[in-house]
């Protein structure tokens, strides 16, 4: 082989691996710090009341859904887009911004405002963990 790009490539499969691997440990570090955030947002909340997912049974399936969507997007943008980082500078804020709307939506329904903010906590939480592993483990090709 005599270009430089295919020297370089890794197979599909430890591609995969470590995506698989990376998602996994991103998927397990956000549930544990949003058990964290759940656990002061509870115990600072009266026992009477109106909660809405601070409950594990609730958070932790939305938190992986969130993650697998996520990576949905980000290699959908990766493979498709002429300029993936900038897709992905603007995209990324604003899906975060747009996942805030269900935890105010709770705040309208009667939810405490501390519940709604636990919430906003959470997403900013799982985005922090995921954006930098996915650009770890599915890196963006350089520009």
């Amino acid at each position: 082989m005599t270009s430089d790009s295919h020297t370089h490539a890794r197979p599909a499969s430890v591609e995969s691996g470590r995506a698989a691997i990376g998602l996994t440990l991103a998927a397990l570090a956000s549930v544990a710090l949003n058990s964290v955030i759940a656990a002061l947002a509870l115990a600072a909340l009266p026992d009477e009341g109106f909660r809405k997912g601070l409950d594990l049974r609730e958070y932790a399936p939305l938190t992986v859904a969130g993650i697998l969507l996520g990576t949905l997007g980000w290699h959908l943008v990766r493979r498709r887009a002429r300029d993936p980082r900038a897709v992905l500078r603007i995209l990324v804020p604003v899906v975060v911004v747009v996942s805030f709307v269900p935890d105010f939506g709770i705040l309208a329904a009667g939810a405490p405002l501390l519940n709604s903010l636990a919430l906003v906590a959470m997403h900013l939480v799982v985005a922090g963990i995921t954006v930098p592993t996915l650009a770890r483990v599915l890196p963006l090709p350089r520009a």
